[in-house]
């Protein structure tokens, strides 16, 4: 009996030491995936501007007008600022305190702009313009007024057959905007 006992508590212990390893093992192998997780982690997070590139409109003005039309343009629509403006000095080529680069959000959507010191042999394009999915009729017609201030009126607004209500203006500083109503 004594035999069978001594027996059985060694077993016991082989099992306990047994058990104590397995988690021990198992324990460092959740330790060294953590490691590899958070190290993996790191990378993602380390890369992320690289991950999430944007691609923001330019405009570029050639009157000194910049200011003004990136002042104009967060006025209209919501959810819209001004991020961040840096301005020519004395000594650069545009004229000083006007605009070398702005960054602005309209509606979440960043754009960059600038007075550019040369006149260039090219202007803004119609063949290029902001598309504006409207909410509402009234933010429509709220929109396309204010476009077309000063302005031209490339299509007024109409039902075109491929919208409810559609309209192309290119406002006063020549930047071309096409505004739609589903």
């Amino acid at each position: 009996m004594k035999t069978t006992s001594i027996i059985l508590i060694f077993t016991l212990l082989g099992f306990g030491c047994t058990n104590t390893n397995s988690e021990k093992n198992q324990n460092s192998k959740i330790e060294v995936l953590q490691t590899l997780n958070d190290s993996l982690q790191s990378i993602v997070n380390g890369n992320k501007p690289d991950m999430e590139q944007q691609i923001i409109t330019s405009l570029t003005f050639q009157k000194n007008d910049a200011e003004q039309a990136m002042n104009f343009y967060v006025s209209l629509f919501e959810n819209s600022e001004i991020i961040d403006v840096k301005r020519w000095g004395k000594e650069g080529p545009g004229k000083e305190g006007t605009i070398m680069q702005a960054v602005f959000q309209l509606n979440g959507q960043k754009f960059m702009c600038s007075d550019s010191p040369p006149v260039h042999g090219w202007d803004f394009t119609p063949a290029v313009s902001n598309y504006i999915e409207c909410r509402n009729e009234s933010e429509l017609e709220r929109l396309f007024s204010k476009l077309s201030e000063s302005g031209v009126v490339a299509m007024p607004l109409d039902n075109y057959g491929f919208s409810q209500k559609f309209g192309w203006v290119i406002d006063q500083f020549g930047v071309s905007w096409q505004l739609n109503l589903q």
